[in-house]
C-alpha cells in the first residue's frame, strides 16, 4: 500500500451518516467523484443499516483512487468497516482496508462536528490524519515506522529515474492541498534505514540514518524544497562518488528548486562533517541528472577521515585504495556543463602515504590551480618522500594553469638517493570529454647511487651510478609509455634499459616491460656481489621481451656470453663452477687430467655463455653450442681442462629460482661425469 487517502471520502461519509434515520440499504454507484483534490473511478458505496441496531455495515470500494499532488494512484480499494455515532457526537467506522499489490491494514475513521480523524494500522506502521472543517484543505499527519515507498509517488513528480527501495519514517507533517495555489508539505522526520536508487544506479542510497525538517511546495510551474537536519550515518555513490558516514554526524541545509520541464537547481547547500569536512555551495542539473554547473568551497582541518569517508571510490578506480591522508586543505572549484572549470586548492603540511609502500609525500605545502580558461600560476612543495623504496629529498614545484591543463613552468630537481631526479615539461590534463587522465613528462635521472637503491629494494650490494634521460613519458589508460632510454654504470661495464612501459603503476599486478642490454661487466665484481663464486673476465649480454607482473618475471628471452678482450684473465673457481652446474642443472666433463680436479682452486676457460627464454613459468635454456639435447655452458682452456654441459632444456621458473638461491648460499655441489 502506496498511502492511504480514504479521508478524502471524510465528506461524502457524513452524508452518508446522516441518511441512516432511513434504516435498511444504502447503496450509491458513481462513475467519478471529485472531492478535495482526490479522484476515485467506479465507485460502489453500500450502507446496510437494519432498523433496531445500533450500528450499520458500511463497504466502500473504487476501481482507482488518485491524489496528482502527493502522487497516488490505488488500485482496487476496497473498505468494509462497522459504521456507528459516537458518544461525543458524530461517527466513526472501524474496518479492514485492501488495496491491490498491497497487504490488509486497519482503517479508522472519525467524523466529528470539527475535526474528522483517519488512523491507520498495518503491523508497526501507524498513521494519524486529522482534517479540519475550518481548513478542509489541511491534513496534519502523525507517522510512525511509515515505510519510505509511501512518498514513491511524490517522489516521482520531481525525479521520476528514482526507486525509494527501503526505510521508514516517524514524525509529523503538514500537508496544505489547496484548490488553488501551491501544494505545501511540512514537518519534522526521523528517518530510519533509507534507501534510493536511480533509473540508470548513478545514484544509490542505502541505510541512511538522521533528522530532517522538510518544507515542500509545488505548484504547476515550480517545485521548491527547503531540507534541514541531522545524518547520523549511511552510504550513497553519486557517479564514481562514494560517501559513507558514520561516528561524527553530519548536519545539512539545501534549498532547491525545479522550475517545469528544467533540472532542479540547487540554491544552497551546506555540509558539515566536524572539523574533516565542511562544504558549501551551489549545483545545477539537467533533467537527466547530469551536472551542469557546479560551485564549491570546502575546507578540512583534519584530512584523515576522507578517504574512508568521501574518496574511496575515486581512489579505488586510480588503484590507490587505503591510503592515508593528514594535515589540512583549502579548496574551491567551478563546474560548467559537465566540465571542470577551476580548482584552487590550498594544502597545509598534507603527508600522504600509500599503504602498500608504493609512495609517500611528507608535508606538502602550498598551492595548486587549474583553470579551463585564463592562465593562473601556483607553487607547491614538500620536504621529502618515497617512491616503491626508493627515498627522495625535499623539492619546489612552479606550475602554469591554461586551457584545461596543468603545466610546470620550469625543470624540478629532486634529490634521490645521492644523486638527482629531474622532472621537465611536466603536462597534466584531468579526465574530460570522455578521455581519462593524460600526464606526460620528461624525466632525467643523474649519478644515482646504486648501491643505494640496491639496500633500498633488498638487492644484492650492487655498486655503480645511474644515469639517463627519458626526454618523453606519458600516461594514459592507467599506463606510462618511456621514450629514450636509462644508462647503469656498474660493474665498470654499462647496462642499457630500453622500451620502458610501465602498466597500472598504482594499480594492482602493476606490469613493466623492457629491453636491456649489458657491455663489458667485470665479471670478478658482478660474482662478488652476487656470492656465486669467483669468474674473472668480462661479460655482453642482452635481455629482451621482459615482462614483469606484480615484480615478479613472467617472460624474456635472455642470452649472456662472455667477452674475449685480450689481456683480461678468464678463470673460474671451483665453487662458481659448482654454482653454475647446480643452477643449470649440469654435469662437469673430465678430461684425462679430469681426477686431478678437486686439486684446483680455479680453472681456465675460452668461454661461458648461457641463455633462458622464459615463457608460461618455463625457461629453455640454452649454451654455447647444442649437441642433441645437451648443452655447453662452460668452455674450458688450458689445464686441466674442464667443461660444463647442461642436459636439461625445459626448467620449472620457481625451480630455478630456487637453485639461484642456494646457489648464492653455497648450498650446491658439483655432478661430475
Amino acid at each position: 500500500m502506496r498511502r492511504p487517502i480514504l479521508n478524502h471520502l471524510f465528506g461524502l461519509l457524513g452524508w452518508l451518516a446522516a441518511s441512516t434515520a432511513a434504516a435498511g440499504t444504502l447503496e450509491l454507484q458513481a462513475r467519478r467523484l471529485s472531492a478535495a483534490g482526490a479522484t476515485m473511478e467506479s465507485i460502489r458505496i453500500a450502507l446496510d443499516w437494519p432498523a433496531t441496531a445500533t450500528a450499520g455495515q458500511l463497504r466502500v470500494q473504487a476501481v482507482r483512487v488518485q491524489v496528482p499532488a502527493l502522487g497516488a494512484d490505488l488500485r482496487q480499494v476496497d473498505w468494509h468497516c462497522q459504521l456507528r455515532r459516537l458518544p461525543e457526537g458524530g461517527w466513526g467506522c472501524t474496518g479492514a482496508l485492501r488495496v491491490a499489490g498491497a497487504a490488509p491494514a486497519q482503517l479508522l475513521i472519525r467524523l466529528g462536528e470539527v475535526t474528522t480523524t483517519a488512523e491507520l494500522q498495518q503491523g508497526q506502521t501507524r498513521l494519524r490524519l486529522t482534517q479540519s472543517a475550518t481548513r478542509p484543505d489541511r491534513l496534519e499527519a502523525v507517522l510512525s515506522q511509515v515505510p519510505l515507498a509511501w512518498l514513491q509517488g511524490l517522489l516521482a513528480q520531481g525525479w521520476p529515474q528514482a526507486r525509494l527501495t527501503a526505510g521508514r519514517l516517524t514524525g509529523g507533517v503538514q500537508v496544505d492541498m489547496p484548490a488553488t495555489g501551491d501544494m505545501q508539505v511540512g514537518g519534522a522526520l526521523d528517518v530510519r534505514d533509507a534507501g534510493l536508487e536511480s533509473g540508470d544506479a548513478s545514484v544509490v542510497a542505502q541505510g541512511v540514518q538522521g533528522h530532517l525538517q522538510l518544507d515542500y511546495r509545488a505548484s504547476r510551474d515550480n517545485t521548491r524544497v527547503a531540507l534541514q537536519g541531522r545524518l547520523e550515518g549511511g552510504e550513497w555513490l553519486v557517479g564514481s562518488t562514494y560517501v559513507a558516514l558514520g561516528g561524527t554526524p553530519v548536519t545539512l541545509s539545501v534549498r532547491a528548486q525545479q522550475p517545469a520541464a528544467a533540472g532542479w537547481r540547487l540554491d544552497e547547500l551546506t555540509w558539515q562533517d566536524g572539523t574533516a569536512l565542511h562544504a558549501s555551495g551551489m549545483a545545477e542539473l539537467a533533467p537527466d541528472g547530469r551536472l551542469q554547473r557546479l560551485a564549491l568551497t570546502a575546507r578540512s582541518e583534519t584530512l584523515a577521515p576522507l578517504p574512508a569517508r568521501y574518496l574511496s571510490a575515486w581512489l579505488g578506480l586510480a588503484g590507490l585504495s587505503g591510503i592515508g591522508l593528514d594535515g589540512g586543505l583549502e579548496l574551491a572549484l567551478t563546474v560548467q556543463e559537465g566540465v571542470l572549470q577551476a580548482v584552487d586548492a590550498r594544502l597545509h603540511a598534507v603527508n600522504v602515504q600509500d599503504p602498500s609502500g608504493r609512495f609517500v609525500f611528507d608535508r606538502l605545502q602550498g598551492d595548486l590551480r587549474y583553470s579551463a580558461a585564463a592562465p593562473v600560476n601556483s607553487e607547491l612543495a614538500w620536504q621529502g618522500g618515497q617512491l616503491y623504496g626508493l627515498r627522495f629529498g625535499p623539492a619546489r614545484t612552479a606550475w602554469i594553469s591554461a586551457g584545461g591543463e596543468l603545466r610546470t613552468r620550469e625543470p624540478v630537481t629532486v634529490p634521490l638517493m645521492g644523486g638527482q631526479m629531474t622532472l621537465t615539461n611536466v603536462r597534466i590534463r584531468p579526465p574530460r570529454a570522455g578521455q581519462g587522465l593524460d600526464v606526460r613528462f620528461g624525466l632525467g635521472l643523474a649519478d644515482v647511487d646504486v648501491g643505494q637503491v640496491a639496500q633500498a629494494l633488498d638487492l644484492p650490494p650492487f655498486k655503480g651510478r645511474l644515469n639517463g634521460d627519458l626526454p618523453q613519458a606519458h600516461y594514459a589508460g592507467n599506463r606510462i609509455d618511456f621514450d629514450g632510454g636509462l644508462q647503469l654504470g656498474v660493474f665498470d661495464g654499462r647496462v642499457a634499459v630500453s622500451g620502458l612501459t610501465l602498466e597500472r603503476p598504482f594499480g594492482p599486478a602493476p606490469s613493466l616491460s623492457a629491453d636491456i642490454a649489458m657491455d663489458d661487466l667485470d665479471l670478478l665484481r658482478l660474482t662478488e656481489v652476487l656470492g656465486f663464486g669467483s669468474i674473472t673476465g668480462r661479460l655482453d649480454g642482452r635481455i629482451t621481451g621482459l615482462r614483469l607482473v606484480d615484480w615478479t618475471p613472467v617472460a624474456f628471452d635472455a642470452r649472456l656470453i662472455t667477452d674475449e678482450k685480450p689481456g683480461v684473465p678468464r678463470r673460474i673457481s671451483q665453487r662458481a663452477v659448482q654454482d653454475i652446474s647446480s643452477v643449470g642443472g649440469a654435469s662437469l666433463v673430465q678430461t684425462l687430467q679430469g681426477r686431478l680436479l678437486r686439486l684446483f682452486d680455479d680453472f681456465g676457460y675460452r668461454r661461458i655463455g648461457i641463455g633462458c627464454k622464459l615463457e608460461h613459468q618455463i625457461c629453455t635454456t640454452s649454451g654455447l653450442r647444442s649437441e642433441g639435447n645437451a648443452f655447453t655452458i662452460v668452455e674450458g682452456q688450458g689445464l686441466p681442462r674442464l667443461d660444463v654441459v647442461g642436459h636439461n632444456r625445459a626448467v620449472d621458473w620457481e625451480t630455478l629460482v630456487n637453485r639461484l638461491r642456494a646457489a648464492t648460499r653455497g648450498d650446491t655441489a658439483p655432478v661430475i661425469h
